[in-house]
């Protein structure tokens, strides 16, 4: 039996998130970009980059897959154990590699790439061993890195991403009344979790009927355990007067939207409810700064200032607001847009960003635990559009 390298095997209807001429105008701006580097082929490898250009959010569980595009194609490679589904999930053309042989990913590679051309990589994702095997299989007369410019391509959003952000803040509001009402005394951080969860992928399933469903998922956070913004979901149960932390990031074809909101079980003491209402301020404050020309640095120094003068600057734990789209708690990150102090990037229309300061108080002082808002907002040309309905602040969340 003669088994091949690499073969294409397409079966199926193709179902993606967005219009052929959504990928087009998109492959459109990377071809503009590399033709005025120079570069003959670019091969993405990142979960973000293959899932913008082409639509398909890989799955690798230890095997590489890319996204090949020179001037003329744009070609998926994946692993044999996907079958058609990468072909059905991809805008254009898809190859599939076979086991049969070590390193014939590359060989699949090569066969669009071809050998000794100028090729883009993403130098902030590819591995050294897997950037040792393009050298060998590439043979690349120059290489240049692509990262920075498809980064640069994928914070300004189209009309079509907006709108599917907007839907995805819609879902996250539903994860967070879910959660609201399934808090009470006694009940464990998973089980508040798995309520909002659940809420979200029926919703998402009800509006998005032809998606794949994945990765949705739930921090729920309460005493403790709401000192950092990333812990995850433990077995604690719920007491009276707890702080909790509500975070529900609903995933729709590979983008992340987020609701994130701070609670207190049954009520709130004088010292937390004050750091509270200082935080919704500068809440408030730092939407309103949200504005077109403003550069992330000069927000970022706003909102410290305003922290400063209430003397709470020291208990903030990182920036202020990041970037949205085809990214997630394991891929993707568009490190430009972030509210910083070390980023410069100015604010621009068609920009998605958050607003979202943290303050956590060390247990044992008055008013322990992290207190988190965070609303998504759009960039217009007349100023931000907060896109996040779910009310925050002491009155609505503090649930009894």
């Amino acid at each position: 039996m003669e088994r091949p390298n690499y073969y294409r095997f397409h079966q199926g209807e193709k179902s993606l998130p967005f219009t052929a001429e959504e990928y087009e105008t998109r492959l459109a701006k990377l071809r503009v970009e590399m033709a005025s580097q120079g570069i003959d082929a670019c091969v993405f490898t990142s979960m973000h980059c293959v899932a913008y250009y082409s639509g398909f959010l890989y799955c690798a569980f230890g095997r590489p897959y890319a996204l090949v595009v020179t001037g003329e194609a744009h070609v998926t490679i994946s692993a044999g154990i996907d079958a058609a589904q990468p072909w059905r999930r991809s805008y254009g053309d898809n190859i599939t590699y076979t086991d049969w042989q070590r390193d014939n990913y590359w060989r699949a590679v090569c066969s669009v790439t071809g050998d000794g051309r100028s090729i883009g990589y993403e130098a902030d994702h590819i591995t050294l061993a897997q950037k040792a095997l393009l050298d060998v299989f590439l043979k690349p007369k120059r290489l240049f890195d692509i990262a920075p410019a498809s980064m640069q391509q994928r914070m300004h959003k189209s009309a079509a991403e907006i709108a599917l952000i907007k839907a995805g803040a819609q879902v996250a509001d539903v994860g967070g009344y879910a959660i609201r009402d399934a808090i009470k005394p006694g009940a464990r951080e998973i089980d508040v979790a798995m309520a909002g969860r659940n809420a979200m992928e029926i919703e998402i399933a009800k509006r998005f009927p032809d998606a794949e469903y994945r990765d949705t998922w739930v921090w729920f956070q309460s005493g403790i355990n709401t000192d950092g913004a990333h812990n995850p979901v433990t077995g604690r149960k719920l007491c009276h007067g707890d702080i909790l932390s509500l975070n529900t990031f609903p995933m729709i074809n590979g983008y992340y939207t987020a609701l994130e909101r701070t609670m207190f079980s049954g009520a709130v003491d004088d010292a937390s409810l004050g750091i509270w209402q200082a935080n919704v301020a500068a809440h408030e404050y730092g939407m309103s700064l949200l504005q077109p020309g403003r550069s992330c640095a000069e927000i970022t120094e706003d909102i410290n200032q305003f922290f400063a003068e209430r003397d709470l600057l020291q208990y903030r734990t990182f920036g202020y607001g990041h970037s949205f789209g085809v990214l997630s708690h394991y891929y993707g990150r568009e490190a430009g847009l972030e509210l910083r102090e070390d980023i410069d990037t100015v604010l621009e229309p068609g920009m998605v960003i958050s607003m979202e300061p943290m303050l956590t108080i060390p247990e044992g002082q008055p008013g322990a635990g992290g207190y988190r808002e965070h609303d998504i907002l759009v960039i217009t040309k007349d100023g931000p559009e907060n896109i996040t309905g779910y009310p925050y602040g002491p009155d609505f969340n503090t649930v009894t």
